[in-house]
């Protein structure tokens, strides 16, 4: 079994770049649903007028803002982790 401290720079990077790129997508989607509830919440708070079919008139506004935030933030918080581990492996290893 390789650990991080065995590989190159160049296969870190390659996982750092899938990471992100994944995280990004996952991020993305998870809290566009997020923000699409929270739509439908606001709505039947606010007693905002309903479109057909959908509970929320605007809910691709609280979608995008969500799936924006989310985009950013999960890939943040799971390279951070990464990272630190690889930084207490290292710090274990010495």
């Amino acid at each position: 079994m390789t650990t991080p401290l065995d590989t190159s720079p160049l296969e870190r990077r390659a996982r750092y770049a899938g990471l992100g790129c994944f995280s990004i997508f996952a991020g993305f989607i998870s809290m566009a649903m997020v923000g699409s509830l929270l739509s439908m919440v606001v709505a039947k708070i606010t007693r905002a007028p309903v479109c057909q079919d959908i509970p929320a008139c605007n809910w691709y506004v609280y979608a995008g803002v969500g799936g924006l935030i989310g985009a950013l933030s999960l890939p943040i918080l799971v390279l951070t982790r990464v990272w630190q581990s690889e930084r207490d492996a290292a710090r274990k290893n010495q």
